[in-house]
């Protein structure tokens, strides 16, 4: 009975922070098109081909590697010996939750 009740516990913890991940994803698909992400990359054949295409960006990086990439492009490409030109314009400037939020949806793709 005490492991059931647990159990019980785990998952109603679980919905209201699967919620909380997919309200944090849709926010950072908004800022994606906000702050006009397809002007450089490209993600399900549309956008410009002159940066990274984000399709199954999150099954390549890890999401502390995408927030790098997000605050720190210069060092990341320098790091991973990119030289995709022009350089990415930083986003260090991001509020946090804003940071996340592209954070969780760019990691969302798959």
């Amino acid at each position: 009975m005490k492991i059931l009740s647990l159990s019980l516990l785990a998952a109603a913890l679980a919905v209201p922070a699967a919620a909380q991940d997919a309200a944090q994803v849709k926010r950072g698909f908004e800022l994606y098109k906000q702050k006009n992400c397809q002007m450089c990359h490209q993600l399900g054949g549309q956008g410009n081909r002159t940066g990274t295409a984000h399709d199954g960006v999150g099954a390549r990086l890890e999401p502390e590697e995408i927030r790098q990439w997000l605050v720190d492009p210069r060092a990341m490409a320098q790091k991973t010996g990119s030289t995709k030109k022009p350089p990415m314009i930083p986003y260090k400037h991001l509020p946090k939750a804003d940071l996340d939020a592209l954070v969780a949806y760019l990691s969302s793709l798959k």
